[in-house]
């Protein structure tokens, strides 16, 4: 047999063969599976995940089949191809040796990684649910999250564009607020020296009230000296007048005065024999809310006949104070000068309602 009748006799069986690898495109398109024949057409036809799964694997079947069948007309024109050729490689059983050695090798390749990829599919499907949910709580947190957050920016800008109206221009800045910040830190600043200072005065004055009132009893007793000199010097001259009597009674209203503006004494009053009131003008102390003066009025009761001294009630601004720490020593005592210096300087630091001045 010559090598043309060969051709012509192989070509005749290539169109003998029923070999349609060309048209299985086409004859896929077309294929209509049975179980989907009663379903709407269109592209919602297959809407249906279980649907679409069953039609997935009703094609994975058919390729499968159509892969098996090119395979198959592959090999057989394989086979008489080699079969017709005049320079076919020689087959020997070392060949199919070799040859099957590589399917085994490649069998066993595909055995592992059919295991490495069913594990993989195992792990898959244990973490899937795990996954799932914590990705379901992150987006429901991130939900929620977003929603407040989307709340907190609405009314944020609704309060500032309150502000904005409440607010017209111009509005404070942030370096009109620092200037303005170093003007009020210098502002206290001065405030603060001039506490110091006016408290420093008020020390002296203390101290300098102290003194006076010192040296008002010293003289309150030459007074009391010189009025009993004058009386018995008036009993021996028979009631005559004495010049020095002018002199004595100017200085001891000089005192008086003296001692009415030392104490800002306002007036005094006896209210029966052993009763006597006296009322002073305390003048607030430094940084008082309220800058008017008050009166302090002291009410001191004496044993009936005697100048023992009872109790004090003291009264400032209308309110009761209670003082009895600080006068029960001087009332004991029978201190009545010592007592009263001492309400005065108490008087002097508290506030207009009886407490300590700002």
């Amino acid at each position: 047999m010559s090598t043309l009748d060969a051709s012509k006799q192989l070509q005749t069986t290539l169109d003998n063969t029923n070999l349609h690898i060309l048209n299985a495109r086409g004859q896929l398109k077309s294929h209509r599976f049975d179980n989907l024949d009663d379903l709407p057409a269109g592209e919602d036809a297959l809407s249906d995940p279980a649907v679409v799964a069953s039609d997935v694997a009703a094609q994975a079947s058919f390729l499968r089949q159509l892969k098996f069948q090119y395979l198959e007309q592959k090999a057989k024109d394989k086979y008489v191809k080699t079969i017709v050729s005049d320079d076919a490689p020689l087959i020997t059983a070392s060949s199919n040796e070799e040859l099957r050695l590589r399917n085994e090798e490649k069998k066993r390749v595909l055995k592992e990684a059919k295991a490495a990829l069913g594990e993989r599919q195992e792990d898959i499907r244990t973490l899937a649910p795990l996954v799932e949910e914590a990705d379901y709580r992150k987006a429901r947190s991130s939900t929620s999250l977003a929603t407040t957050l989307s709340a907190q920016i609405l009314d944020a800008r609704l309060a500032l564009t309150r502000l904005r109206q409440a607010h017209p221009h111009p509005r404070l800045t942030i370096a009109t607020a620092t200037s303005t910040l170093d003007d009020q830190v210098e502002q206290m600043q001065k405030m603060e020296d001039e506490l110091q200072r006016l408290n420093s005065r008020m020390a002296e004055r203390k101290e300098r009230l102290k003194r006076e009132m010192t040296e008002m009893e010293r003289m309150r007793s030459i007074e009391k000296e010189r009025l009993a000199e004058l009386k018995l010097m008036g009993k021996e001259a028979g009631e005559e007048e004495d010049p020095r009597v002018g002199g004595l009674y100017d200085w001891f209203v000089s005192s008086l005065s003296v001692h009415r503006t030392l104490f800002s004494l306002k007036s005094t009053h006896v209210e029966s024999e052993n009763e006597l009131r006296l009322t002073y003008m305390i003048n607030p102390p430094p940084g008082s809310a309220s800058p008017e003066p008050n009166d302090l009025v002291l009410t001191l009761l004496f044993i009936p006949n005697t100048r023992q001294l009872v109790s004090v009630d003291v009264t400032l601004g209308g309110v009761e104070l209670e003082l009895g720490d600080v006068v029960d020593p001087r009332v004991q005592a029978n201190d009545i000068s010592g007592l009263v210096w001492t309400v005065l300087a108490l008087a002097r630091v508290l506030g207009p309602n009886g407490g300590m001045g700002d």
